[in-house]
């Protein structure tokens, strides 16, 4: 710039400020116009019940059922190509194996593999768990964000300049791609974490090469931890958490958004990016954090975990926006779809019971416990419901990430190598079916205005 003159890009200024203000001025629409013109907000009726906006044979799930003639709430059920999640789980674990290798494979291929099928296929993610030569260096180490989920964007676009094929939107191509993200997420993941970790905190940094016998779990801990050691319980514990995140219908916002940006015809990585950009919200998959801080909050307030009366006190005061951060919001109850009960944190809550027992945290899982089941009975109480209210996955995988000793900064992240699994799936399924781009429609409500000179404004 001219003058020496430098910008400071964070700095809101008295101009921006007032040019806020009639951004809003001119931005607010009165919200009695939606239910004028019948406008399905969030692409929802007043039932909460999801647009249908396209097919899947990806993922279903179950939270109603019909009796005489009336939907009415059950509880949860979800399923992976038609099986339900509970028996894929209770399959891995059973015969005591990692499950997210063949959740994946199972998303993506719409089989379940048998012995070789899955020693291939991990072979395979094992083969392209490797960056491009001096990527590390170059583009992580040297531009740290305090951010992973920006790192992971960030990186998945800089990848799209190493792919000779980046544009090339055939499925063989894209199937290709989607293989390398699904290998390379954790890598960028935990490597961007070390960066921001030794260069913001000063802590020593630390680059462990991943190792092809591991699983993702196992990978992850590997290379996160200064002495790459894990307990058998914390691997699988992580693994299970990888699974139930990995997939959750078409119309989850980030899952959504593959929809709509493949819908283009751009490429994978755009499409992956804007993906992680959906994910980052505090809304979608930033909602774990919120659980930890909340719980971390609650405790300097309730001495006695197992007093329910000053629990309920507590949760109250969430609700009428005079406690945590005043959000009106009880972190981790409720979800958009489920309501009697979420099969995700259902299956989730007995492995977290082993963990809180092997990390000598039982007092803790007892006041997730307890708050589990007391707040629905305080939101009830408080606020005018269309449904029920149940615990969601976000509520029980905080506290595992916490116990695993992950850092704050990689909880949005590990839900994003999970999530990438469906991602994926669902890119191929609208490129396969080459459905029309997507467009919905926004109905103006502006009236037309003459143009006036600039002379006589």
């Amino acid at each position: 710039m001219g003058n020496n003159e430098t910008v400071n890009f964070s700095e809101i200024t008295n101009e921006i400020i007032g040019l806020s203000q009639l951004c809003t001025k001119n931005g607010s629409i009165d919200s009695e116009l939606y239910k004028t013109y019948d406008v399905k907000r969030g692409l929802r009726d007043l039932n909460g019940v999801g647009v249908l906006a396209g097919l899947t044979e990806i993922s279903d799930i179950i939270s109603s059922k019909k009796v005489d003639g009336k939907q009415v709430p059950c509880e949860g059920k979800l399923y992976y190509r038609g099986i339900d999640i509970e028996d894929i789980v209770k399959g891995f674990i059973t015969e005591k194996r990692f499950g997210f290798e063949e959740s994946t494979y199972l998303l993506l291929f719409g089989e379940l593999p048998d012995q070789k099928q899955l020693d291939d296929f991990s072979a395979l993610l094992a083969k392209y768990r490797t960056l491009p030569t001096s990527f590390v260096r170059d583009i992580i180490l040297k531009a740290p964000s305090p951010d992973m989920m920006n790192t992971l964007a960030r990186s998945v676009l800089t990848l799209y300049a190493y792919d000779n094929n980046a544009n090339d939107i055939s499925i063989p191509n894209v199937l290709r791609q989607c293989l390398q993200l699904i290998a390379l997420f954790p890598l960028l993941a935990v490597y961007g974490y070390q960066a921001y970790s030794h260069y913001h905190d000063g802590n020593s940094l630390f680059i462990h090469s991943p190792q092809p016998e591991l699983s993702t779990a196992e990978n992850i801990l590997h290379m996160l931890r200064p002495d790459s050691s894990f307990t058998e319980l914390e691997a699988k514990i992580l693994d299970l958490a990888l699974v139930l995140h990995a997939e959750h219908g078409g119309g989850n916002n980030s899952t959504f958004t593959t929809h709509v940006v493949s819908s283009s015809g751009t490429d994978t990585c755009s499409v992956v990016a804007a993906s992680l950009g959906s994910l980052k919200g505090p809304k979608h998959g930033g909602a774990n954090i919120r659980v930890v801080q909340m719980i971390e909050d609650m405790k300097q307030h309730v001495s006695d975990w197992n007093d329910e009366d000053a629990i309920r006190a507590y949760l109250k005061g969430l609700l009428n926006k005079e406690g945590f951060d005043r959000s009106g919001l009880i972190y981790g109850m409720g979800h958009a779809v489920y309501s009697l009960s979420d099969p995700r944190a259902n299956i989730f809550k007995k492995f977290v019971k082993n963990l809180s027992e092997e990390k000598g945290l039982t007092d803790e899982f007892t006041l997730y416990s307890n708050v589990e089941r007391i707040a629905p009975e305080v939101i009830a109480q408080e606020r005018h419901i269309y449904k029920g209210v149940s615990a969601n996955i976000d509520f029980y995988s905080g506290f595992v990430y916490r116990m695993l000793n992950l850092p704050l900064e990689l909880y949005t992240p590990i839900f994003a190598i999970a999530r990438i699994s469906g991602w994926s799936a669902h890119r191929l399924e609208e490129l396969i079916n080459a459905g029309k781009i997507i467009r919905p429609s926004y109905k103006s409500i502006q009236p037309a205005r003459e143009y006036v000179p600039i002379a006589k404004r």
